[in-house]
């Protein structure tokens, strides 16, 4: 089947937005806009669908990034955040890879160019498929053991994943994760009846809509109103940094079925339903988890600390990135790059050939 066949099981069908004129070309300027994203990628890299059959719906797909897969060292896999996709790490895989290691991306079910199934609404059995699909891909991969790397939303899943397949996991990379403290009442309480009022309106939505609701004038919210993830980019992409926002729109024009599985993950003020701080004691305590954290990220830096004590320090690193925020990966990404390359070169195993 060709990409554009491809592309086009996937998408079709993308609900109510499908039907004004600006949706129907969207997956082919995704498509674009990745491009222009890989052109800064140094390394031998190719993109492709994985098919991972029957996973949510009947032929699920994951779009994969494979970057120097002839490479022998420890395979590297990355799990982008929520409303990302695998263009985010155009300024990451060179040096995480650094010619020796092969490095994987994959769009999230339900993200980017992947396919978007309608998921679960129980929050468990979501996670369940969100796990269930990393684990049908590495199967698909033929991938035996790897460093599994999740930023935000992607560190949730990671962590999910490890839960379920220590085995696989050779060490845990967390960037600024989401999910792992418990709801505080405290901070609820002193957010304004009038923010509180708007939110409990507009919870039901998916936390995107605007973006979509604004049609072809989505990508100048997305440019104009978030122009500070552009800037991340700018010491590599130059003025083509623009295209983030061109990349970021696009990935969320499409059909939200990976928001709505989010959604059902979340309570409160952005919260996670089952936090991982209540569950991380499960983890095989062979795998060590590294924490990264972005010096002035919103997210609390302190659940590293936790976990490493809870663990009595076996196999558990926090490190912080000076002058970065919750983007560790792009505000500061040459020391993220080579703090992450040095976990590795610290967790070598030879791949048989």
């Amino acid at each position: 089947m060709t990409e554009v066949n491809e592309a086009s099981s996937i998408y079709r069908g993308c609900s109510f937005w499908s039907w004004f004129p600006w949706s129907s070309m969207s997956w082919k300027c995704l498509q674009e806009a990745e491009r222009k994203l890989f052109a800064f990628v140094q390394s031998p890299y190719r993109t492709r669908y994985v098919n991972l059959g029957p996973v949510v719906e009947q032929e699920d797909k994951i779009w994969t990034l494979e970057v120097n897969t002839g490479k022998r060292e420890t395979p590297v896999v990355l799990l982008h955040g929520f409303g990302a996709g695998i263009g985010l790490w155009c300024m990451n895989v060179d040096k995480i890879s650094n010619n020796r290691r092969p490095v994987y991306a994959m769009d999230l079910l339900g993200f980017g160019r992947s396919s978007r199934p309608k998921f679960s609404t129980d929050p468990e059995q979501v996670e369940h498929q969100f796990v269930n699909a990393i684990e049908k891909w590495r199967s698909e991969i033929k991938l035996e053991k790897f460093i599994l790397l999740g930023h935000s939303f992607g560190g949730y899943l990671a962590t999910a994943y490890s839960l379920q397949h220590p085995e696989r996991v050779h060490h845990l990379i967390l960037a600024d994760p989401w999910g792992f403290p418990e709801e505080n009442k405290n901070i609820k309480n002193k957010i304004p009846w009038w923010a509180k009022g708007i939110f409990y309106a507009l919870r039901s939505f998916n936390p995107l809509w605007p973006v979509r609701f604004a049609g072809p004038y989505g990508q100048w919210l997305v440019t104009n109103l978030r122009s500070d993830i552009l800037k991340k980019f700018e010491p590599v992409l130059g003025e083509q940094s623009t295209v983030i926002g061109e990349y970021i729109f696009q990935c969320n024009s499409q059909r939200a079925t990976g928001e709505s599985a989010f959604t059902s993950l979340v309570t409160g003020f952005g919260w996670a339903k089952y936090p991982m701080i209540k569950r991380i004691h499960y983890l095989d305590k062979r795998v060590p988890i590294t924490f990264i954290y972005g010096q002035n990220t919103w997210m609390d830096q302190s659940i590293g600390q936790k976990i490493k004590l809870e663990r009595e320090n076996n196999f558990v690193q926090v490190e912080t990135i000076p002058n970065a925020g919750h983007h560790v990966f792009a505000d500061q990404f040459e020391v993220f790059n080579n703090l992450v390359d040095k976990i590795c070169k610290e967790n070598v195993i030879e791949i048989e050939e």
